[in-house]
């Protein structure tokens, strides 16, 4: 399966551990949240951004609210471009996809 981009790398952030911002505007939590690593090929939440709070480019604690502004961004255009069918849109697709692991 080919490298898929995650969203520091894509928007260039800067924010991923070790990145040039991390230590002046912090590490963003996408970028070091393992509850999501893997979901649609990415590294930690890295390409499932939308669906965590506090991510640099958006803010919003709510993430009904951000997910509606994500959905606006070419990242997030991208990773449905490129995951189609099998894109985990959400955090109960994700734990879906979790029980099928493990019941199947």
């Amino acid at each position: 399966m080919k490298k898929r981009t995650n969203c520091w790398e894509y928007k260039n952030c800067g924010r991923e551990p070790g990145g040039r911002k991390a230590e002046t505007e912090g590490v963003c939590p996408a970028a070091i949240n393992q509850e999501f690593d893997g979901v649609n090929g990415g590294q930690c939440a890295g390409r499932f951004c939308w669906m965590i709070e506090n991510t640099s480019c958006n803010k919003l604690n709510i993430i009904a609210l951000k997910f509606i502004k994500c959905t606006e961004c070419e990242f997030y255009q991208l990773v449905e471009e490129e995951e189609n069918r099998s894109l985990v849109l959400t955090k109960w697709d994700h734990e879906l996809d979790r029980s099928r692991v493990k019941s199947g």
